[in-house]
């Protein structure tokens, strides 16, 4: 009763941030539903993916809420209680901060968030965790965890594409209105009212993504039978192993946490030599995959100084030896880039447009 099944991520979140918003900022019909209102604050934060920035601009603009933001920390990016802690006031309605950035690999402390947030916010404050870069990679306790919501995506997690997740305490979901309208969802309907099901019905409308979901589930089986414990634990190694080969690469700097913090197995990073567009395709000729782009956080990136990154990706079936290979590929690139002078490198550097 408390998984809703949707889309993805971007689904579980915008399906959250729509129930709340879609009187307007006007008192609902039923007492009983949760809403948003003029005054009432959202606090976010500068480091999130556009699926959990976007969706609360739009409530913003809906009901005259106000939305806040942690500004990323100008060193690595990280998570600033302090300054989180004096954005949160008694007006404080709604938080929705991310659990690991896609970016920087930095684990934010939501312990710490989950308290700050029921010491001093509005009573019945509701919290949202976007999970999408933890539940595949560590174990997420939402017993203790404490919060209200969790967003997640199936692709991410070994399972099909158009699959994910929102994890809600059953009372909270059942104080929603409906997302969607349609089959499925309903209670009963007449011709002037309808009433609906109680969740996690009223929110999956119309035919379910069956086939999909019968691949995530096949997915977390899979996980399961390998054990998060034992993935964590591995990526652990694999992302410090990762962050100290990048280190010593000459001409690339790092984003995120410093050598010797725990991290998730990832590494974006920038460098002078070369546009990440034209690093990644050249390691792509190489059979090495990485991704170039801001990543979907442009205020993350405009935070740090840059516009794009590359970014490095681990799971559990890599290995040191394809860090090796990476790191070795990197720098046979850059030296050919190195190589090629001044206004090359500055002509390469000019596509500012790159998106992915």
């Amino acid at each position: 009763n408390e998984i809703v099944f949707t889309s993805g991520a971007t689904e579980a979140i915008n399906l959250v941030a729509t129930a709340l918003s879609n009187t307007c900022g006007q008192p609902p019909k039923n007492a009983r539903d949760l809403y948003l209102t003029k005054g009432d604050e959202i606090i976010i934060t500068e480091s999130e993916h556009h699926s959990n920035i976007v969706p609360w601009q739009m409530v913003a603009e809906r009901t005259g809420a106000v939305l806040k933001y942690v500004p990323a920390c100008a060193a690595t990016g990280g998570f600033d209680l302090d300054a989180f802690t004096e954005l949160i006031t008694p007006n404080t309605k709604f938080v929705s901060v991310q659990h690991v950035s896609n970016v920087l690999g930095s684990i934010n402390p939501v312990d710490e968030i989950v308290e700050i947030v029921r010491s001093k916010a509005a009573p019945g404050a509701k919290i949202m965790l976007d999970a999408c870069q933890s539940v595949p990679h560590m174990g997420v306790d939402v017993q203790k965890l404490n919060v209200d919501f969790i967003a997640a995506s199936g692709h991410k997690m070994c399972g099909p594409t158009g699959i994910g997740f929102l994890y809600g305490k059953e009372s909270v979901l059942n104080s929603l209105p409906p997302y969607k309208g349609g089959g499925e969802m309903i209670d009963e309907v007449y011709m002037d009212h309808s009433t609906y099901a109680p969740a996690p019905a009223r929110f999956e409308a119309g035919t379910p993504a069956i086939a999909q979901a019968i691949g995530l589930g096949a997915a977390i089986d899979y996980l399961n039978k390998i054990g998060i414990e034992r993935i964590h634990d591995y990526e652990v190694e694999l992302a410090d192993y990762l962050r100290r080969r990048l280190e010593d690469v000459k001409g690339v700097t790092v984003l995120g946490p410093p050598v010797g913090t725990e991290r998730a197995a990832l590494c974006a990073f920038v460098t002078e030599a070369v546009h990440p567009s034209d690093l990644g395709t050249f390691l792509d000729v190489e059979g090495v995959a990485i991704r170039a782009g801001h990543h979907c956080c442009q205020p993350l990136h405009r935070a740090l100084g840059y516009s794009h990154s590359a970014r490095a990706s681990l799971y559990f079936y890599n290995t040191k030896e394809d860090v090796d290979d990476f790191i070795a590929v990197l720098e046979d690139t850059l030296k050919f880039f190195g190589s090629l002078g001044s206004d090359a490198i500055e002509e390469a550097d000019s596509d500012d447009n790159f998106v992915p």
